[in-house]
């Protein structure tokens, strides 16, 4: 499960993050928020591009592909987004000792990685629940 807290609630809009073990501070940009951390958007922008470059680097691992770096760079273009159209652009950067034919299969296998699929071909469910105040009985 996922923990969304805020972190200071006299003030400021930053909120931490909790997944398994570990935390990151999310924020709104100013004149907002106090920009303490990435945005959800950010966030959001952030899973595909690394998504991709672990996709890659896993495949590589898998077929003896020699890929030293992997730089995957994720532009948002958000102008259409209240009209249902958000558009990420990725460029991937490699490096090593790989034939054309190989760095070709990695670029193609970044396409197909599993965050890349849910933003593109999944339909997302979402169903938010309130849960009792402290103290107070469930609502009907």
């Amino acid at each position: 499960m996922i923990v969304v807290e805020r972190i200071d609630p006299t003030g400021g809009t930053a909120h931490r993050i909790s997944i398994r073990g570990h935390e990151i501070v999310a924020d709104m940009s100013a004149p907002d928020g106090h920009d303490a951390g990435p945005d959800p958007h950010d966030l959001y922008d952030t899973a595909l591009g690394a998504c991709k470059a672990m996709t890659m680097l896993w495949y590589a691992q898998r077929n003896a592909i020699p890929v030293e770096a992997i730089h995957v760079g994720v532009v948002r273009d958000a102008s259409q987004e209240r009209k249902g159209v958000y558009k990420l652009t990725t460029r991937i950067a490699l490096t090593g000792d790989m034939s054309d034919e190989q760095h070709d299969k990695l670029i193609a296998v970044a396409a197909k990685c599993p965050v890349h699929k849910l933003m593109s071909e999944v339909e997302t469910q979402i169903e938010t629940i309130a849960v009792p105040r402290v103290g107070e009985p469930e609502r009907p």
